[in-house]
């Protein structure tokens, strides 16, 4: 009797463990994760350091039979910056970082703020905004699907401003001077006599120190890590606003063969990764700022008059940018800046004005 027990708890224990190993392999999802910048990045650090830990959290606490498999590509192991849409939609990754500020003739839509500056510097805000429109309006919501991609969490910059050799006191002093403004940021400048210059965080400190440039607009958070103070050591604050820059996606496909109930704590996580990226864009700017000081950088405020002057003589940014992708251009920009002015925010421009 005894052996009989002891011979079937075994076989028992045995069979469960099999089964266990079995049912472990079967609900074991494997998800590739990546980016073409690393974790300490401001746009990456939230993926490996929210949403993985939160996708797992969320799954563990409730009683799923599913869990993550996490394949990590940081950093451009597989892919550089040009080609982050094209990586996540084609299963290269199935979870990535995608700037859309790259992206201008893919993802038009997506660059709204880049065409509107001087709107706001509330950056949390921004993640607000372009989580719910991104999400909830269809435009922009299919927009990210034609691109067999599916918008997690929205990605922004800081404040843009100019950091230079010397102090910006006005728009006279802006004649002639070479200023590292990449992409459509480059339309900020037209009109102040002011040089646009291509180049990236990876390029600036150099082309200042070189001489090629004599300053950048840029953000602390970037600006900071990549040590640009060093050779620009004056900051004028000009207050070109917070851009949302791109987002956390997930190829459509993969997102779409996924278990409901995955999908549903997908989004959930994107939406704690949104929250804690801003506060992470804070704190990164905020640290980098004092840190800066200290090293020697000095900040001076643009007077209100020069601002207004100069955001009063930009041409009309957002009208060629209207007319090259549609009537759906036309929707965003009307729901993004209804949402500011919900918010309390009046931009120094009214760029919606053609379509009110």
């Amino acid at each position: 009797m005894k052996l009989f027990k002891a011979g079937f708890a075994g076989a028992l224990a045995l069979s469960v463990g099999l089964a266990s190993t079995n049912a472990i392999a079967a609900e074991r999802i494997t998800v590739n994760i990546g980016s073409s910048h690393p974790v300490q990045n401001i746009w990456v650090w939230a993926m490996k350091n929210v949403f993985q830990p939160e996708v797992d959290r969320l799954l563990e606490e409730q009683g799923s039979d599913y869990e993550i498999r996490w394949r990590e590509n940081y950093g451009g192991t597989l892919y550089k910056f040009s080609e982050t849409r094209k990586a996540v939609k084609e299963g290269i990754v199935d979870v990535g970082m995608i700037g859309t500020v790259w992206e201008e003739s893919d993802l038009p839509l997506q660059n709204v703020t880049y065409y509107t500056p001087f709107a706001t510097d509330d950056h949390k805000l921004i993640i607000e905004i372009f989580d719910d429109l991104n999400q909830n309006l269809p435009e922009l919501r299919d927009s990210w699907h034609k691109e067999n991609l599916v918008h997690l969490s929205t990605l922004v910059t800081d404040s843009y401003d100019i950091y230079g050799t010397s102090q910006i006191k006005s728009l006279e002093d802006l004649q002639n001077i070479r200023l590292n403004a990449p992409g459509t940021s480059a339309n900020w400048l037209k009109g102040t006599g002011a040089i646009p210059v291509d180049g990236g965080l990876t390029t600036y400190y150099t082309n200042i120190q070189t001489g090629v440039t004599e300053g950048t607009l840029s953000f602390a958070s970037g600006i900071g890590p990549a040590r640009v103070h060093e050779v620009a050591p004056e900051l004028t604050r000009v207050g070109f606003g917070s851009m949302a820059f791109g987002a956390v996606a997930v190829n459509k496909r993969f997102f779409d063969d996924l278990p409901e109930e995955v999908q549903a704590v997908f989004r959930e996580a994107g939406g704690v990764m949104s929250e804690r990226h801003g506060e992470h864009v804070t704190k990164t700017a905020e640290e980098w700022l004092a840190k800066m000081q200290d090293e020697g950088l000095n900040i001076h405020e643009l007077p209100d008059e020069e601002k207004q002057k100069w955001v009063n003589s930009l041409p009309n940014l957002v009208g060629p940018w209207l007319e090259a992708s549609g009537e759906d251009a036309e929707v965003v920009l009307k729901a993004y800046f209804d949402k500011l002015r919900e918010n309390g925010v009046e931009p120094l421009r009214d760029w919606d004005a053609a379509v009110r």
